[in-house]
């Protein structure tokens, strides 16, 4: 029987079949994220054999240090893992894995989700309902802009950034363009996709541009001042990827004098903080990080993570192994 610990509760699909697998299970009892020195001392002596850790957990080397040498794995709860040092694990022969695939879907969904309330200014008018200000129909009251036949621009053609482009295309009749680093001709083909080699084509030329790459060196920032300055004034911007990658107060500035029409961002350059402009602004719509919370994803992430940590256990390679 090996000892594992969860950083935070999780859906109990999770921790059940860690469980029905003969292991120990550690819930952090806390309501909230572990602080770094509540990690340590939560892991410190303990000897835990694998750690099932959340994104908002930073995963260092004093974590893995007071993790022991009996722990094998830290098994990420998501598909993204920038919060782990993944070259010291590797130097220390940790296994880290994350849960990528289950959630493509619904984050796809969010995104969607987002564009069509922006679009449509949903967020606005429920607002404008609440306050009492609705006082019957109007011609010019409160328009938006159609989805429909569209420029979508895919900025990181994943899992997600694909499925978006196919809800855009095959329920909205919209032209895709997209940028990745790789080139894929089978997806031009199939949604009648444009490459576009520089990512500044699609800030030009796309009515909405939605945000799917992960977050590295030479990703923060990917959305500055300069590339908002480069898309038509009745453009939107929609983010679900990772907040530091849209730069906020850039944001914030453009929105503040219509240099783009509006933007609806899941994810905060430093969350859970959210830069105060932004929220005074009525061209934006703000989610918090929730873009894959449903109960069947969110369970399915959980079932995804234990069974990393069960192979991890087991000898074996786990399923989804980053390093």
């Amino acid at each position: 029987m090996a000892k594992i610990f969860i950083t935070r509760q999780i859906p109990k699909t999770g921790p059940d079949k860690l469980r029905a697998s003969g292991h120990e299970v550690v819930v952090s009892e806390k309501d909230g994220v572990l602080t770094k020195d509540e990690l340590v001392v939560a892991l410190q002596g303990k000897e835990y054999d694998a750690v099932l850790c959340l994104l908002t957990d930073k995963i260092d080397d004093d974590i893995f240090i007071a993790a022991g040498t009996q722990c094998k794995i830290f098994a990420n709860y998501a598909v993204g893992f920038d919060n782990i040092n993944l070259d010291v694990a590797k130097v220390r022969g940790i296994m880290i894995t994350n849960t990528p695939g289950v959630l493509t879907d619904t984050v796809a969904e969010h995104a969607f989700a987002l564009m069509l309330s922006i679009a449509h200014r949903v967020a606005e008018a429920d607002r404008f309902t609440r306050a009492g200000k609705y006082t019957g129909w109007a011609p010019m009251m409160l328009l938006g802009t159609d989805v429909s036949k569209k420029t979508i621009g895919i900025v990181g053609l994943g899992r997600i950034g694909s499925r978006v482009a196919y809800h855009a295309a095959k329920g909205f009749d919209a032209k895709i363009i997209y940028y990745d680093i790789r080139r894929d001709e089978n997806f031009e083909k199939e949604f009648s996709a444009e490459f576009k080699e520089n990512v500044d084509d699609i800030f030009r030329e796309a009515d909405f541009i939605s945000i799917h790459v992960p977050l590295l060196p030479t990703t923060k920032h990917l959305v500055d001042a300069r590339r908002l300055g480069l898309m038509k004034n009745t453009a939107y911007l929609i983010n679900t990827s990772r907040g530091p990658i849209v730069d906020e107060k850039a944001l914030a500035d453009a929105l503040s004098v219509n240099i783009i029409k509006g933007a609806a961002i899941d994810v905060f350059e430093h969350e859970p903080a959210v830069y105060s402009t932004l929220l005074d602004l009525e061209n934006i719509i703000l989610t918090p990080h929730i873009a894959s919370a449903t109960d069947e994803t969110r369970s399915k992430m959980a079932e995804l993570a234990a069974d990393n940590i069960i192979s991890a256990l087991l000898g074996q390679t786990p399923p989804n192994l980053v390093k």
